[in-house]
């Protein structure tokens, strides 16, 4: 769920990343060539992530301060998608490329549950303390043992001011009748179905079978038959919305953000009811035997000067403390967004915030099938 769009822009006008001066031999170089593989030795690294989650800056900084023979790719498309690729390996005891992946929370929770991921080296990562305490303590982590988030963020609600023709301000509006074949929603079925859910006064959080949500499925399932919907999508609901033919949709809170830059009647909301938040992390997978460069990465993007130049980039929460101070250090638009609520939640915002607990295999069977039916995956 993480961000996918381009940001590029926002790195050169603001001035932080200045990804233009790079060459391109140093970021091959930083992203260890095209030969694939992480190698043998301890301090070789592989880090397969989500698209577009991190500026060029960073990868070729980290190569050339650690000596880390450092890969690094964007292949990381889905939770499942990915999960179904690497588990016919895991499964066996068989290793898969990358050292580091960084999962959204709850696919996380399943690779440690199986077994797929080791303990990290955390007495190597002294920049570990710099953690934010709320993301501390994960149900299938609670030692922060298996775990370092890479970023977290917001599902919410984003509109088109010139589509809707009014502020929006509830989960309630995604089934107005007045916006019938104008609503987006995402394939991400926690984000989507979590939003529905709260609208009906629900505390995800404490829902463990599906039919403690069956009245979202079928809220979602009656308006996709009355054609409320227009189309279940990926990150390419940001084209949809900006051009008008999403009124409004589900969404994710860094990428309507960056949106937003370019074209002023997109919002993005928190909804009266409440929002969805998240947070992708980074694993050490089994089977991997670079340690040594896994504590070296991890502490260098807990560093808050790097988390800072990261958060600059992919406009999501950073789970690194101290970021706001070093935001405001930058200046110009990278100070700007130490004001963003949307980054830096007061209490206030985080009381409005709720996450998915674990739910159990054959649960999770029937939430993905009941959703599949409804968007025709």
């Amino acid at each position: 769920m993480a961000g996918k769009l381009n940001r590029r822009q926002f790195l050169i006008r603001s001035g932080v990343a200045g990804a233009s001066a790079l060459s391109l031999p140093a970021l091959l170089a930083a992203c260890g060539g095209d030969d694939g593989g992480s190698g043998g030795g301890g301090n070789s690294l592989f880090f397969e992530n989500w698209p577009e989650y991190i500026d060029e800056e960073t990868v070729a900084l980290f190569a050339a301060a650690s000596g880390v023979d450092f890969k690094y790719t964007d292949a990381y498309n889905d939770n499942n998608e990915y999960f179904a690729k690497v588990q016919p390996l895991l499964a066996k005891g068989k290793k898969i490329e990358p050292d580091i992946i960084a999962p959204t929370f709850w696919m996380a929770g399943r690779f440690v549950q199986l077994g797929w991921a080791q303990k990290l080296p955390v007495d190597k990562i002294p920049n570990m303390a710099n953690l934010r305490d709320d993301l501390k303590g994960q149900p299938w982590d609670k030692a922060q043992e298996y775990n370092l988030p890479w970023q977290t963020g917001i599902a919410g609600i984003a509109y088109n001011m010139k589509a809707t023709g009014r502020e929006l301000k509830s989960v309630e509006d995604l089934f107005d009748p007045a916006f019938k074949g104008k609503i987006g929603m995402l394939t991400e079925m926690r984000d989507t179905m979590g939003l529905v859910l709260l609208g009906l006064g629900k505390n995800i959080s404490q829902i463990t079978t599906f039919d403690e949500a069956a009245a979202g499925f079928e809220k979602m399932e009656k308006a996709k038959n009355d054609g409320q919907i227009r189309a279940f999508t990926g990150n390419d609901y940001l084209d949809d919305l900006s051009a008008g033919n999403f009124a409004a949709c589900v969404a994710w809170s860094g990428d309507v953000l960056q949106l937003a830059k370019d074209n002023p009647d997109v919002k993005f909301f928190i909804p009266e009811e409440g929002g969805t938040s998240w947070f992708d992390t980074m694993i050490w997978v089994k089977g991997s035997e670079n340690g040594d460069a896994v504590a070296k990465w991890m502490d260098y993007v807990y560093d808050p000067v790097n988390a800072a130049r990261i958060t600059a980039s992919v406009q999501y929460m950073s789970p690194v403390k101290g970021v706001q101070d070093e935001l405001v250090k930058l200046g110009g638009e990278a100070a700007a967004l130490a004001e963003d609520t949307l980054l830096f939640p007061d209490d206030a915002t985080l009381a409005r915030l709720q996450s998915w607990g674990a739910l159990a295999e054959e649960e999770e069977a029937k939430f993905d099938e009941a959703f599949a039916a409804i968007t025709g995956a």
